[in-house]
């Protein structure tokens, strides 16, 4: 039986969308239809079992999609996960353009989230690249071996905020964008902060 208990918090994410409204309302009830909690996190409606995210619903201009946190681990028989770029490690969605497409799959949508909900209680984590795997920008390895403090506290990083630094600073093809990422990130670093915080 459909359990489908909404929270009431992530209502005015589903109120608001001018765009992908029905396909929203959709995806929302088969999710819940799995029995996982609904929650508000990084202001779009997102999935746990317990407290662990499994997926999340988000919305762009060409299309909608579910996005599997662990979605790299997935077996994906009917081939439909996307990875949304190369650097993207863990996670992969289903894309949507109408509400079609979501029926179409319906059942293998359910199919993967109960799967997903099994790698979470089995404890089997992501595999990820090691932040000295990732390509490390011309103009950042000058600073860092002209600078030991801050080398130091750049290693002192979690590597997850490694990989997003070295992935911000190589990214632009430009030196000159390259070198103002890396003087703009300095301070930061010498402080223990990640990009984002």
């Amino acid at each position: 039986m459909a359990r489908h208990i909404t929270n009431p918090k992530v209502d005015f994410y589903f109120n608001k969308a001018k765009k992908w409204g029905e396909e929203f309302e959709l995806l929302r009830m088969l999710i819940l239809d799995t029995g996982l909690t609904e929650a508000l996190k990084w202001g779009v409606p997102c999935y746990m079992y317990e407290k662990s995210n499994i997926v999340l619903i988000h919305g762009f201009k060409d299309y909608c999609a579910v996005l599997f946190f662990k979605g790299a681990l997935l077996k994906d028989p009917k081939g439909i996960l996307i990875q949304q770029t190369k650097n993207v490690q863990a996670a992969r969605q289903i894309r949507f353009t109408n509400v079609k497409e979501i029926v179409k799959v319906e059942r293998t949508l359910k199919a993967y989230i109960k799967e997903a909900i099994a790698i979470e209680k089995s404890g089997v984590k992501v595999e990820y690249k090691k932040a000295s795997e990732f390509k490390m920008a011309e103009e950042f390895q000058k600073h860092l071996n002209k600078n030991t403090t801050l080398k130091k506290a750049f290693y002192a990083l979690t590597p997850g905020r490694q990989r997003a630094y070295l992935l911000h600073f190589s990214s632009p093809k430009l030196s000159s964008t390259r070198e103002s990422r890396v003087e703009k990130s300095i301070p930061m670093i010498l402080k223990g902060k990640g990009l984002n915080d």
